[in-house]
């Protein structure tokens, strides 16, 4: 498995945790920033990460702002990105078993390292659901595809 990680300053210090997590449990991280600490663009880096998810160069991703608000909304207007900002475990396993969320996102200002962790943990171990879901993805992978390029 292989994940691609990237945050702006005012999620890097939760990306270095996530980064460090994932890379203790042997799964190849690939960092696209930031790394300082300097104010920097987080559709920049949310770009990168979608495009490496979207791609096929990466098997999902992992994305932090301070709300994780902005970095999802930029990681999703990539085609055939799913990003979910999760606060908690229920919601990021939510978006896995019912919308099969490729990204995964948090606010670091919101989400302690202890929560995102074992939410980010339980998402990766999590299938999609199919079932009465599928219809519903369809629909969005669907729109997607007739109104992007």
């Amino acid at each position: 498995m292989k994940i691609a990680v990237g945050s702006d300053h005012a999620g890097l210090d939760l990306k270095t945790e996530i980064r460090r997590h994932l890379e203790a449990r042997g799964i190849e991280v690939v960092d696209f920033g930031t790394m300082a600490r300097e104010s920097v663009d987080y559709p920049d880096f949310a770009f990168e990460v979608a495009k490496a998810v979207a791609g096929g160069a990466c098997d999902y991703g992992v994305l932090v702002c301070s709300t994780g608000i902005g970095i999802s909304i930029a990681a999703n207007k990539v085609k055939g990105i799913r990003a979910a900002v999760a606060y908690n475990v229920d919601v990021a396993v939510q978006s896995r078993a019912h919308v099969s969320a490729n990204v995964l996102v948090f606010g670091q200002k919101f989400t302690g390292p202890e929560t995102a962790l074992a939410a980010l943990d339980r998402w990766l171990e999590t299938p999609f659901e199919g079932g009465r879901h599928e219809k519903r993805l369809q629909k969005i992978i669907d729109y997607e595809a007739a109104t992007q390029p």
